[in-house]
């Protein structure tokens, strides 16, 4: 077992991913930060891309999915994907009846539950996942953050909601910040620098790059220091430092490849059993 700070390599069949020791001190759920191993994906999608959308073949995409069902035991019917488009809204998923109808209502870039036996996900080649869990009132979330949602405080609003909906007390909250591109490969323009200027301690995540008008921007630290302000204490917080760009061989990296990346799995689901069926819209799969 390879230790990487606080997160572990495993290896589950063919599929080998991440988790954090942190979260794994809770036993009422599962979790996994996938890497790209494991598929049976070709050439840029090699090999356990998850994405349809990206120019993978369709069949290939559908027999990852159903390698990562297997080797976790869960049937992929309840791997629950949203549409991603890099902003800030929050879909939370009640803990009983149907959740949506056609995939046209899941354009969010995170997913909060309590329901069990549902595993939330998002798709990742860059941007920041992050977990975030509730202990005690037993609440999981799941954090897409690019650079888009970071700047509108997505890791932030969803500890908000937590806070506000579910009753929640910071000092009761964990959260797992996994693999993404690392400052040392995310250069970006001042039109990205100047969304953060705002933000509570940027001078930690944001730092003047070589060439005039260019920024290192640390995506990871900019989550964790949205976490921080709403007082979930640093020792509650898994922060993984594997750089995706850097380490193409072990995760999808668009910036790295150039564009032309498929897109690795990370999810959380509360184990146990919710007592209805998921509401699916005619045609429509629930993990693409």
């Amino acid at each position: 077992m390879e230790k990487v700070k606080m997160f572990s390599f495993l290896k589950n069949g063919a599929i080998e991913y991440l988790q954090s020791s942190l979260l794994n001190k809770c036993d009422f759920f599962i979790h996994s930060f996938c890497t790209r191993r494991g598929g049976v994906s070709q050439k840029n999608y090699a090999s356990l891309n998850v994405s349809f959308g990206e120019g993978d073949e369709d069949s290939n995409v559908l027999q990852n999915w159903g390698r990562i069902a297997a080797a976790f035991t869960i049937p992929v019917e309840q791997f629950l994907v949203v549409n991603q488009v890099h902003e800030d809204g929050i879909f939370v998923v009640k803990p009983y009846g149907g959740y949506f109808s056609s995939r046209t209502e899941l354009d969010y870039d995170a997913i909060v539950t309590d329901r069990a036996d549902l595993a939330i996900c998002v798709k990742t080649a860059d941007c920041v996942p992050v977990f975030i869990v509730d202990r005690v009132k037993k609440v999981i979330a799941a954090v897409h953050a690019g650079w888009r949602g970071t700047a509108l405080g997505i890791s932030a609003k969803v500890v908000r909601l937590l806070l506000d909906n579910y009753g929640s007390s910071p000092q009761d909250i964990l959260a797992a910040i996994g693999p993404s591109i690392g400052a040392c490969c995310y250069e970006v323009d001042s039109s990205v620098a100047n969304a953060f200027r705002n933000q509570k301690g940027h001078d930690k995540f944001l730092f003047a790059g070589k060439k005039a008008d260019k920024w290192t921007l640390n995506l990871a630290e900019a989550n964790q220091r949205q976490l921080l302000g709403c007082g979930v204490s640093e020792e509650n917080i898994d922060l993984c430092d594997l750089c995706t760009a850097c380490n193409q061989d072990l995760f999808f990296s668009h910036r790295g490849s150039g564009g032309m990346a498929g897109r690795q799995i990370n999810f959380i689901m509360i184990e146990g059993q919710t007592p209805c069926l998921v509401l699916k819209g005619e045609n429509d799969y629930s993990i693409q």
